[in-house]
């Protein structure tokens, strides 16, 4: 089966806040700011609901039979329409497994709620076993099933109180973790126009995550050691031959197994 790892970065979503709050004349980060002053008060945190993001990232890490490529999707200039346009369209293109790090918890909600906003199809994501049988039993919508795979609640054993974080996990495996920024910086990191560092950075996470996958293969008994091994000599040397400072960077971090 092909796999598709991927994770999304986010901010806030200005222009749905304005309208909510009535917020109106706010320049954008005054918005921000009022927003997170509100969640902080509400939950003690500054992290918002699933709705009140805004996808500005998703980036991949695509295994097939032929290749294995790291990339994000569109460019820099893509709206956010057409980054989850091009997620489905890869889903319909390869039927992959996909695999993330609390895809489940916040990825996969964050991009229901942002594809309502737009005249997309997602019916490929979206089968359950009315068109096609193979759906039925297995389908990226079900917890329990691995079409879709959410690494962090399936090591956890689907207990809350059990999830770790990705950063530690992968650094406990010995795989980078954390290059540089975090979640929390992301939205600063947009205000100055930083949305290519956005785009490495999240990078750098699916990277992490596809590693744990391929740990987790391992341990499921579907890679032996010497297959495990060869996999990684496969994404050391397609970091290497990038050209892109940020995955061969990531790369140069990497403990040898």
């Amino acid at each position: 089966m092909n796999v598709l790892v991927f994770d999304i970065e986010t901010i806030p979503d200005i222009d749905g806040c304005r309208h909510l709050y009535d917020l109106h004349g706010l320049s954008d980060d005054d918005v921000a700011k009022a927003v997170f002053h509100k969640r902080r008060q509400e939950a003690n945190t500054e992290f918002l609901s699933h709705h009140l993001h805004k996808v500005v990232a998703i980036s991949a890490v695509l295994r097939t039979r032929e290749q294995l490529k790291v990339w994000s999707l569109g460019d820099l200039e893509s709206s956010e329409q057409e980054l989850l346009e091009r997620f489905y369209s890869g889903i319909e293109r390869y039927t992959p497994r996909l695999v993330s790090w609390n895809g489940g918890g916040f990825d996969l909600p964050v991009i229901h709620y942002r594809s309502l906003l737009y005249p997309i199809n997602a019916a490929h994501y979206w089968e359950s076993g009315q068109n096609d049988t193979d759906f039925r039993y297995n389908n990226y919508l079900n917890r329990f099933h691995d079409r879709h795979t959410d690494l962090m609640d399936v090591l956890a054993a689907y207990q809350p109180r059990a999830s770790a974080p990705l950063d530690e996990i992968a650094s406990l495996c010995g795989f980078p973790g954390k290059m540089g920024m975090s979640g929390s910086k992301v939205w600063d990191c947009y205000l100055q126009g930083g949305i290519k560092e956005i785009r490495d950075y999240c990078e750098t996470d699916v990277l992490n995550t596809y590693l744990i996958y391929l740990s987790y293969e391992r341990n499921r008994g579907n890679f032996d050691q010497t297959q495990f091994l060869e996999e990684c000599q496969l994404v050391r040397k397609t970091l290497r031959e990038s050209g892109q400072t940020h995955l061969i960077d990531f790369e140069k971090a990497w403990i040898e197994q």
